[in-house]
């Protein structure tokens, strides 16, 4: 089924490209945090080049009324070229962007560096100190995804302020290219994988090295989806499990983006040609019968049939009540690392090609 931007998320997201300034400098509020300048609004032209500036910005306030900050490090290159937009922590249980950032920032030379990166690791603050997917209101109730809220909406929720805070006065003029980083939530893990959407993201896609691209139209708010909506090229990148530094992960993280970086000049060197695994535009949960402890019968990147034993589920007693059986051929995408599940649970993700699917390899249809 195709995926529709309802029209009132289409207006707010032409209002806030419209209300912004050709051209608004960067905004400092003079306080400083732990040493860095906070700043109210980014705009990486008037930063200097050749040299990496670190910086906070306060997205919004507490309850108490103390600000929200959120860290921006700028690596802006002795020389002009790309600007790439690095993004990761929007669900505060994932944690693996965060070091591939780090990694990333480490590692870039900004006198050798053509163009420039903007780097946010760590955009819900809230969720990150609450270890929860969601954004959290002061004291970690109720919550939100922010990665369903672009552009957000300055007069909403707190949710939704702090949304179009991040779009409008970080995102929106300082990126011509952007990876959102992401792993899979807790209790369950990814391989390397990307979701991608226009065909300037399926040939970003292509340069990192990942096991599975999903051409996928998205989902309405996130994003990865919204910049390809607004003209950018831009990709969701998948990085294993929740709530661990995965030293795997992040060493083929850092070691796709800087691929990235090669192949559009921002770093001296050869492209490599990295890999893709599997592709696909077809997803499905498959979903435990019962509640009780699943004992997978597969490990992700397994080809299966219909019909295939994924898992079996135990009560309490050590008795087989539950299996769970492949619907359609296809691929393990994801499956649970907590084998604590209820009944309608996700217990395997499978995915697989189908040339009826809404995407082409080539790209998905534009949104209407």
């Amino acid at each position: 089924m195709k995926r529709l931007i309802p029209l009132a998320l289409t207006s707010l997201l032409a209002l806030s490209v419209a209300t912004l300034p050709v051209q608004a400098a960067t905004t400092y509020t003079g306080d400083r945090v732990d040493g860095a300048p906070v700043i109210d609004q980014l705009d990486i032209a008037d930063l200097p080049a050749g040299q990496i500036t670190r910086l906070w910005f306060r997205v919004s306030d507490q309850a108490i009324g103390q600000g929200w900050y959120v860290p921006v490090i700028v690596i802006k290159g002795a020389k002009p070229g790309a600007r790439l937009l690095l993004t990761a922590g929007i669900h505060g249980d994932e944690l693996n962007g965060l070091a591939v950032i780090d990694r990333l920032v480490a590692e870039t030379d900004p006198a050798t560096l053509s163009g420039s990166i903007v780097a946010i690791p760590g955009l819900n603050s809230p969720g990150l100190l609450h270890s929860t997917r969601a954004f959290s209101s002061t004291g970690g109730t109720g919550g939100a995804n922010l990665n369903r809220l672009m552009p957000g909406n300055p007069h909403g929720s707190p949710s939704d302020l702090y949304a179009s805070r991040l779009w409008s006065k970080l995102f929106i003029g300082n990126a011509d290219l952007a990876v959102d980083l992401h792993t899979q939530s807790q209790g369950s893990t990814y391989p390397m994988y990307i979701f991608a959407e226009t065909a300037g993201a399926r040939a970003m896609a292509d340069l990192i090295g990942a096991d599975v691209i999903n051409m996928d139209p998205g989902v309405d708010g996130a994003v990865e989806n919204m910049l390809n909506a607004h003209g950018f090229s831009a990709i969701t990148l998948e990085l294993g499990g929740a709530e661990t530094f995965d030293t795997a992960m992040i060493e083929r993280g850092v070691k796709g983006l800087r691929n990235l970086m090669r192949a559009h000049t921002m770093i001296p060197g050869k492209t490599e040609a990295l890999k893709t695994g599997f592709v696909g535009n077809t997803t499905l949960d498959v979903t435990s019968p019962r509640g009780g402890y699943a004992y997978l019968k597969v490990r992700l990147g397994d080809t299966v049939k219909a019909g295939d034993l994924l898992a079996t589920v135990h009560d309490g007693l050590g008795r087989e009540t539950g299996r769970v059986l492949a619907p359609h051929d296809g691929q393990v995408l994801s499956h649970i690392t907590d084998p604590r599940v209820e009944p309608g649970q996700m217990t395997v993700r499978l995915i697989w090609w189908d040339a009826k699917g809404v995407c082409a390899q080539t790209g998905c249809p534009p949104k209407k």
